[in-house]
């Protein structure tokens, strides 16, 4: 990858430092014994330790490749300003927005939290709200069935809820979030609160939303293993995928086939918490649109998520710049932040040996959980992803769709995804969440305040393994929740 000249003047005056690159390469390669300790291969990064243990590159990058490593992590949290300014490489923010960085939404590469109305300024960032209406024409059917387009946006808030804006133009409105509990009664007589999460969007600035509108809150996911994901074939998940459940043993995951704009053509989608994205580029680039309002190569517009009703956003100055490729956040850009994405390295799992935690992995296969969390895969061999080349890898996910069930449905549809489906998300680094900060939260929408919430919110094909965790006898529950944090 050519190192753009501007990114390189960028690094060098924000005051970023350079010295982690001179960091000895330590590879991390395993023998089949001690393979689930090293849940990205000889990507693992060998030091578990610390809040910022998901900031680390690949352990088996090339020095070479290092710098651009730290190029595409610059602006991954680069903090992008409104048009025109003089620095233009770094303007065309908004005019609707959810965060001005990537790592706004994702700190310090953890997950997300909800929204905290007592915390000023925290607004819908490292949670936000996804919008969409049934299609209403003809045309907007045959494009939803034909897979060219996954949803149909709100005709007068778009996409996506941004309840930030540039100066001069009014924010779409706040995200207010309130909590009904239930209290579950598990084996031995421990009692769980669960918390159900109820959305509001109040001060609307534009006027009413459709009446037909379906909303999805959507948390931050952790950013880590990306590249190793996406390096898994697409035959192995159409392999794994049962969608008439035909072995009768009530799981039945099935892919969601997206539109690859890249290709113009309907591709197996993997990212996204219903895997409404095809590739990790188009991922990072939907994001730059929708959440923080920049054109990409991808996605054009420099007005990011405006409608047509929104005549000041529409209207307002763009980064759009011909030096540039009339973009805000250009191919060059675009490339230093994929690689960045593909190469966060899994930490190493310390723990992975101790005997309650082995014990917790015996009884979370037993149960039925690794029927969707799918614990390890042998990516090919990869000449265009060096560092996730012929890695053996401990996601603990298929990466298919799966009913869980009424009680975390959403009843917004994604391309071929249902209301009430969901992609299995990977676990590994889930017992790290909390350490990178304390305000983490589980599920696609933050309501499990603790990796046990999260297992009793399962549903659908999930809730004969729920119910087998609320069975469980305490101590080995216990195990079970031991194994979970170790990931």
């Amino acid at each position: 990858m050519k190192r753009p000249a501007f990114a390189l003047r960028y690094i060098l005056s924000s005051g970023l430092v350079l010295t982690s690159l001179m960091a000895p390469l330590i590879p991390a390669r395993a023998n089949d014994q001690s393979a689930s300790a090293q849940p990205g291969g000889d990507t693992t990064w060998p030091d578990a330790d610390g809040r910022n243990v998901f900031t680390h590159y690949s352990a088996n990058m090339t020095f070479e490749k290092r710098l651009d490593f730290k190029l595409g992590e610059a602006l991954f949290q680069r903090l992008w300003v409104t048009a025109p300014t003089r620095t233009k490489t770094a303007d065309g923010l908004g005019p609707l927005f959810n965060s001005r960085a990537c790592s706004g939404c994702h700190i310090r590469n953890g997950r997300g939290h909800p929204v905290d109305e007592n915390a000023p300024g925290d607004g819908a960032t490292s949670m936000l709200l996804r919008l969409s209406i049934p299609p209403q024409t003809a045309d907007q059917l045959r494009d939803h069935l034909d897979g060219k387009i996954a949803t149909i946006p709100d005709p007068v808030y778009g996409g996506q809820f941004q309840d930030f804006s540039i100066p001069g133009i009014k924010a779409e409105g706040r995200v207010k979030v309130t909590y009904q509990t239930k209290d579950v009664i598990l084996a031995g007589g421990e009692v769980v609160t669960l918390q159900k999460p109820d959305y509001q969007m109040t001060e609307l600035a534009y006027g009413p939303l459709h009446p037909d509108v379906m909303v999805s809150p959507r948390l931050a996911p952790p950013m880590i293993g990306l590249g190793l994901l996406e390096a898994i074939p697409d035959d192995v998940l159409l392999a794994a995928a049962d969608p008439q459940d035909r072995d009768g043993d009530g799981i039945s995951g099935r892919v969601n086939h997206v539109w690859d704009i890249a290709r113009g053509q309907l591709a197996i989608g993997r990212f996204g918490w219903k895997a409404g994205m095809p590739t990790l580029d188009q991922q990072n680039q939907n994001a730059f649109q929708f959440d923080i309002g920049l054109s990409t190569p991808l996605y054009p517009n420099g007005s990011g998520d405006c409608t047509e009703t929104q005549k000041n956003c529409l209207t307002a100055p763009d980064g759009n710049d011909p030096e540039f490729e009339n973009l805000e956040a250009h191919s060059q850009v675009t490339d230093l932040v994929l690689y960045y994405t593909r190469n966060i390295a899994p930490p190493v799992r310390p723990d992975a040996h101790d005997a309650d935690v082995v014990a917790g992995q015996q009884i979370f296969t037993s149960i039925g959980c690794a029927s969707c969390h799918t614990p390890r895969y042998q990516l090919p061999e990869r000449p265009d992803m060096a560092e996730q080349s012929g890695q053996v890898i401990w996601p603990y996910s298929d990466l298919l769709l799966h009913d869980m069930g009424e009680g975390l449905a959403d009843h917004r549809p994604e391309a071929q995804a249902s209301g009430r489906e969901w992609r299995t998300p990977p676990l590994w680094g889930i017992g790290r969440a909390k350490q990178i900060d304390p305000r983490a939260q589980f599920l696609h929408d933050g309501r499990a305040r603790t990796i046990l919430e999260a297992v009793l919110w399962h549903g659908g094909e999930a809730e004969a393994a729920r119910n087998s965790v609320t069975l469980l006898p305490p101590s080995e529950r216990r195990k079970l929740l031991a194994f979970l944090k170790s990931l």
